[in-house]
């Protein structure tokens, strides 16, 4: 929220504590994202692309309508650029 520039190499993971739908939505985000619904054994199973920066109240909600572990929002384009679909193995490591 609040940013006005992502590099290319940046983005923001969450974390859930439980698998579950997790909806999200463009409040205060100043720059268009990709955002990946990542599943317990690490899978993407959703992805918007080029998701728009909220100009509305209320904000419209993206809902993916399948159970995510983790949402990783990236720059816009980014997905495409890497070649991201869905169904993809994500590796990610918090050993650092």
């Amino acid at each position: 929220m609040f940013r006005k520039h992502l590099d290319d190499d940046r983005g923001m993971l969450f974390i859930f504590e439980e698998e579950n739908v997790y909806p999200f939505w463009m409040k205060n985000t100043f720059i268009p994202l990709d955002i990946l619904w990542i599943n317990s054994r690490k899978e993407i199973v959703f992805i918007h692309r080029d998701a728009q920066p909220c100009r509305m109240d209320p904000c419209p909600v993206i809902n993916p309508g399948k159970k995510a572990l983790y949402v990783l929002e990236l720059k816009e384009g980014s997905s495409d650029k890497i070649g991201l679909v869905e169904g993809d193995k994500v590796l990610f490591d918090f050993s650092q």
